[in-house]
Order: C-alpha cells, then sequence, then structure tokens
C-alpha cells in the first residue's frame, strides 16, 4: 500500500501527466452525461420496450457499449459504434486497395489521410443507421411529443451529431490525455454497467435462499481468476530471435543492441474482433427469422439454437467461428511478408533461416502454430459468461466474466497503464510494477 501511494503522489508530481489524467477523466464524465441524456421530443417514461430489448442479444451488447444510451434512446445512442465499424471496413479495403495500402505505409501523413477517410465514412455510416433505430424506436411504442415527420428529421440529425461528438470526444482523449481514446470510451461505457450488476448479484447471493456469502466471495474468486487468465492470453507472446549483421563504418563496428534482438508475435493477434465478428454472424438468422419468417414453427428449432445464449449448440458453433475468425484477422493484422523485408532492409535475420522469403515462410509457419491455441483459448473466453448464466450468476454480471466485455477492459486498461508507466520512467521515477515493466499492447484497437 504504501508503494501504491508512492506511485500516485509520482504520478500527481508531473505536471503533464496530471493535466492529461484529469482532462481524460473530464472528456469521460461528458460522455456519460452525454449518454443519459434522451432524444428531443421523446417520453422518457416510455422506454421500457426498449430497456427490455436491449437486454441481450447484439444490441445488449450495443448497449453495453455505449454505457446504456442505446436502451436510453440517448443523443448518443449510436455511440462510437458507426467509427468502429469504418476503422473495420478501412482494415479491410487495405487488403485489397492499392490506393490505401499506399497510405498505410506513407508514415503519419499517411495516417491523416486515412484518419480522413475514416471519419467521412463513420459520417455515412451513422446516416445509414440512424433511420434504422428511429424507425426500432417506433416500433417498440415510444411515445413522441412533435410530429412524426419533425421527430425523424430532428432525430436523425441528433444520432448522426451525437456520433460526430463522440467520435471528437475520443480523438481529443487520445491527443490530450491518456491512452486510446475511442477504446476508453468503449471501456467507459462497458464499466457503467459494471456497478448495478455487482449489487444484483450481491443482493440475489445474500438472500435467504441466495446461496450465502461463501457461494459469492467463490464467484467473485473465479472472476479474479478468468480475469488473469485474460490478461495473461492478452500479453502471450512468442518471441522469434533475431540477429543483425554488424558493419564497419570510420573503424567502428555497428549493430543493433541485444535487448531488441526478437520479434515478438502474439498468441492472440487478433484481439476481440473474432468474438465481434461471430457474434454478428450468430445474431443474423434469429433477426432475420424473426422478422421474415414471424415465428413459423418449420424455423422455430433455428431460433431456438441461436437465440439460446446458455445452449450447447449456440455456444459451439459460437466458439467455431471465433477459431475461423482468429485465423482470417490474423492473417491480416500481421503480415509475415512486410516483416521479412524489413529484416531484410535492416541487415537483420533469423538464425538458420535464410533472409527473404525463407524467412517469410518460416514466420507463418510459427504464427500458424501459436495462431491455433489463442484461437481456442480466446473462444473459451468468449463462452465463458455462458458457463457463468448456468451456474446461476446473474446475467448482467456474467457478461463480464469473459468475452468482448473482458477482454476489451483488460487491453485498454494494459495500454493506458504503459503510457503511464512511460511518463514515469522518462521522468526517473520507478515504474507501476515492484519489478519489470507493463508489457501492454503497444497499441490497443476497440475493435
Amino acid at each position: 500500500m504504501k508503494r501504491f501511494i508512492e506511485t500516485i503522489q509520482n504520478i500527481w508530481k508531473i505536471e503533464e501527466l496530471r493535466n492529461r489524467i484529469l482532462m481524460t477523466l473530464a472528456l469521460l464524465a461528458i460522455f456519460r452525461v452525454g449518454s443519459n441524456v434522451v432524444l428531443p421530443g421523446i417520453d422518457h417514461t416510455s422506454l421500457v420496450d426498449l430497456q427490455n430489448q436491449a437486454s441481450d442479444g447484439l444490441l445488449g451488447i450495443l448497449n453495453a457499449f455505449t454505457g446504456g444510451a442505446f436502451a436510453n434512446a440517448s443523443v448518443l445512442a449510436l455511440g462510437i459504434m458507426p467509427y468502429i465499424s469504418a476503422s473495420i471496413v478501412i482494415q479491410l479495403l487495405g487488403m485489397a486497395v492499392p490506393a490505401i495500402q499506399k497510405m498505410q505505409k506513407e508514415g503519419e501523413s499517411g495516417r491523416r489521410k486515412l484518419n480522413q477517410i475514416t471519419r467521412g465514412l463513420t459520417i455515412a455510416i451513422t446516416a445509414a443507421q440512424a433511420p434504422g433505430y428511429i424507425a426500432n424506436l417506433m416500433a417498440q411504442n415510444v411515445q413522441i411529443t412533435m410530429g412524426s415527420g419533425q421527430f425523424w428529421f430532428s432525430a436523425w440529425i441528433t444520432l448522426l451529431a451525437g456520433t460526430i461528438f463522440a467520435m471528437w470526444l475520443g480523438e481529443k482523449i487520445t491527443d490530450k490525455g491518456v491512452g486510446n481514446g475511442i477504446s476508453l470510451l468503449i471501456m467507459i461505457g462497458i464499466i457503467a454497467s459494471l456497478p448495478q450488476a455487482f449489487l444484483q448479484e450481491a443482493a440475489s447471493k445474500l438472500a435467504p435462499q441466495g446461496g450465502g456469502l461463501v457461494l459469492f466471495i467463490l464467484e467473485l474468486a473465479a472472476l479474479f481468476i478468468v480475469i488473469l487468465f485474460a490478461i495473461a492470453l492478452t500479453l502471450a507472446v512468442r518471441r522469434i530471435p533475431v540477429q543483425y549483421a554488424k558493419r564497419t563504418t570510420g573503424g567502428r563496428v555497428y549493430g543493433k543492441p541485444a535487448a531488441r534482438q526478437y520479434i515478438p508475435l502474439k498468441v492472440n493477434a487478433s484481439g476481440v474482433m473474432p468474438i465481434i465478428f461471430a457474434q454478428a454472424i450468430m445474431f443474423i438468422p434469429v433477426t432475420v427469422l424473426t422478422y421474415a419468417a414471424s415465428g413459423s414453427e418449420n424455423m422455430s428449432w433455428v431460433i431456438n439454437i441461436f437465440g439460446n445464449i446458455e445452449g450447447f449448440w449456440y455456444n459451439f458453433l459460437f466458439a467455431v467461428l471465433i477459431i475461423l475468425f482468429t485465423y482470417f484477422y490474423t492473417a491480416i493484422q500481421v503480415n509475415t511478408n512486410q516483416i521479412a523485408e524489413d529484416l531484410k532492409r535492416n541487415g537483420g535475420f533469423v538464425p538458420g533461416i535464410k533472409p527473404g522469403m525463407a524467412t517469410a515462410e518460416y514466420l507463418d509457419n510459427v504464427l500458424s502454430k501459436i495462431t491455433l491455441p489463442g484461437s481456442i483459448l480466446l473462444a473459451f473466453v468468449a463462452i465463458l459468461p455462458a458457463f457463468a448464466m448456468i451456474a446461476s450468476v446473474n446475467t448482467a454480471f456474467a457478461y463480464f466474466y469473459g468475452g468482448t466485455s473482458l477482454l476489451i477492459i483488460v487491453g485498454v486498461v494494459l495500454d493506458t497503464l504503459q503510457q503511464i508507466e512511460g511518463y514515469l520512467l522518462n521522468r526517473h521515477y520507478d515504474g507501476l510494477m515492484k519489478s519489470g515493466r507493463v508489457k501492454g499492447r503497444s497499441t490497443v484497437n476497440a475493435f
């Protein structure tokens, strides 16, 4: 505890870091306030049906990512999700569109161009999604206090402005605060539901027929173990040794420092994207059949399978999709040919492997081997909430036992702590850890 207090004091002594932390907290507070501001023209007392609809499934995930703004018919109801969708589209286009590939290799200038394209695409996606959200509001019998046409136009403009404002907040946090702003906005939305879920679980377990204090403590211990497992999965890497050919210039021998003579290949290089893709795929059959088949008995078994998140077949298909998408997204994220080319250009090589294509093939082989256990472990983490629900854990609290929510929280916290530790070490203070350093991801995407 003494060391923790000293670390907090050291953080507070660094003026730049102190100002960045305060700026981050202020912008996050603004985002949370905006998540509770209802769209103009809506009677907030008629949102019960909408809140029930957004209690589970993909809508429940969207509601969690927006911190409840989706179910509250807030001005930030669509939140930062259109920006995430736009970023994913740009990443996928980078595989096939030469112009985007060129911008990705242009450094800072290319990054600025891609940011502008992503912002424009975000606006287009929001403009397309907002009418669907408004139509859903009307279908849930939400009461409005103005004319239908006037409400549609004002709500569409407000939702568009809300997403732009959320995007602006995220970028300001990245520039003026600590951590990745977009990721922090998602994390704060997820964590916003944790206190209520925790209190509900505590009340249910401490009730006369709830199981008692011992069972509740066991649940917290299990959650702690799951968090440690998620951290280990996030940080796990396979180090590939690298040597650099030394060169002689002016009678001096130059070479790369020994501390950097390895390539860290992450066991889970795809992050949470496979889970997000798999959840979207799993939700499509239920949505289509619910609105198209109108509950036809011939197709009711499909709804039972894809709508029961505690069922065996749902979780089996979910896990298989995650494994497949992990391989797909890892292939997008990790370009072994580019790594091999960069090594060759800088005079580096893997011992026993020829530079160039042979190195790329070796790296690809290693990546394929470590991706298999990584994908299986990721699938296991993704279906853990189902096991928690089967063990009678409250649904809202069970979501924190794994899945997208836990992995996002772990990744964002590690990245933020890494940045804070960087400020401490640069000012010659002790780091956050008693020994070693925080080895979070150098860059953390919320998607």
